[in-house]
């Protein structure tokens, strides 16, 4: 009996590479690999960059992203993609053209903007593309909190506020939010996931203090992506996701001298 012809899940990650190897198109190949699917990548944006900070990026051509996703389209049936970091508004307004213009299934968008240590990583006019552009054609989105204050210009000082930020977040056309909460100095990492139905729940974990979580939101971002190629429902996917991440977290791997990488390794 033949084998059915792309049967095996197939993602797609659509973002920057870390020539670190922590975060980034790298971290969402590992990621797609320790879940058990297929990972496929579309470059936007390349940087060098390690455990230290960034020192260099360089945007592809426009028309370079266009020629990825057509590839792409023509060979394999995507049923999960994820977004990163896309650089500037006319990489985020391209990256949206296509992914109206290609079926790649669920989307879900990490709109990287905020740095872990506050920098601004997207200018004004880019936010207001993937505001106006990009979030209306996301299944999911998972701003961390300073991401999710810049998206919808709160200013949040409780975790009690994070139904309302989320509710702020879908009123722009995104069917589902999880606000992570990594951002907090509480004891308890939560992240808040409010579901299109107007149903919501919170995830929790212990916190790991350590230098070492370069590429949390990344890795999260794609665990869910493959959870849901699997055929795992939202909820499911958020909660599994979550449990993989943790995991990375606790079981550190001594990599480099700064904001160290996770362990994708983790069981």
């Amino acid at each position: 009996m033949a084998e059915e012809i792309n049967s095996f899940p197939q993602v797609l990650t659509i973002a920057g590479t870390d020539s670190g190897g922590g975060a980034g198109i790298m971290a969402d190949l590992k990621t797609f690999q320790m879940q058990k699917v297929f990972g496929t990548a579309v470059v936007v944006a390349v940087t060098a960059q390690n455990t230290l900070g960034v020192q260099s990026s360089h945007l592809l051509p426009l028309e370079m992203i266009d020629a990825q996703c057509a590839s792409l389209a023509a060979d394999f049936k995507i049923r999960a993609t994820k977004t990163g970091m896309l650089g500037d508004a006319a990489h985020v307004h391209q990256v949206a053209l296509n992914l109206q213009k290609y079926d790649f299934g669920p989307i879900t968008v990490d709109p990287v903007m905020v740095a872990k240590g506050g920098a601004h990583l997207l200018s004004e006019d880019a936010v207001a593309t993937v505001r106006t552009e990009l979030l209306p054609l996301a299944n999911l989105v998972t701003p961390n909190l300073p991401e999710a204050q810049v998206l919808t210009g709160m200013t949040v000082t409780s975790e009690k506020q994070y139904p309302d930020l989320a509710h702020s977040l879908q009123d722009m056309g995104v069917k589902n939010v999880l606000i992570k909460g990594g951002h907090s100095s509480a004891e308890e990492v939560s992240d808040f996931a409010l579901l299109e139905d107007g149903s919501s729940f919170w995830v929790s974990s212990p916190r790991t203090h350590t230098k070492r979580t370069h590429g949390t939101g990344d890795t999260l971002a794609a665990a869910i992506t493959a959870q849901l190629a699997l055929g795992h429902n939202l909820t499911d996917a958020i909660k599994l996701a979550k449990k993989y991440v943790t995991k990375t977290i606790e079981q550190t791997i001594q990599v480099g001298h700064g904001h160290g990488p996770l362990n994708h390794w983790a069981k």
